[in-house]
């Protein structure tokens, strides 16, 4: 072996294996991307902004939240993630949110379309139990711990409230 040691060669026009493990992370949770983007392209048309933030479709549906900012949220929920996709009721809560609905998204790429399923169930399985169906989610439970611990959930808490 001469110096220096030769590197191994890889195959031209194959992609690396981080690329290929990426790429199938998003078709595994495409058919929750999809729902998203749908109701994304829907909110655009009424005035929602979307823009693309380290591989996520973020759209903010806030322009006309922002007109009627003197009353309460229009939308049950302040962010939502379906997929590769953050529906955020205002740029605010998007930007406030960001981290919590990555763990989500995360959540997408190992559950995939079965999330669209094991979500409600846990929420359903919760209440049954006589918890609380949000904050005792386990998925919900995960992004609160991962994103920020418990002042993450006091704040979504009163927003939610």
């Amino acid at each position: 072996m001469g110096w220096p040691p030769r590197r191994a060669k890889r195959r031209r026009g194959f992609p690396p294996p981080h690329v290929v493990m990426k790429g199938l992370r998003y078709l595994w949770a495409l058919p929750a991307s999809a729902v998203g983007a749908a109701i994304g392209l829907l909110a655009l048309l009424h005035g929602a902004r979307v823009q693309w933030h380290s591989g996520v479709l973020e759209c903010t549906l806030g322009a006309a939240q922002r007109r009627a900012a003197h009353r309460a949220h229009r939308f049950p929920f302040a962010a939502i993630t379906l997929g590769h996709v953050v529906l955020a009721a205002t740029a605010e809560e998007q930007s406030r949110l960001r981290r919590h609905e990555r763990v989500h998204v995360a959540q997408y790429e190992r559950w995939g379309p079965l999330l669209l399923l094991a979500y409600p169930a846990e929420s359903l399985w919760q209440w049954l139990r006589g918890r609380r169906p949000y904050f005792d989610n386990r998925f919900e439970q995960e992004a609160f711990r991962v994103a920020g611990g418990d002042k993450a959930c006091e704040a979504t808490e009163m927003t939610a409230g």
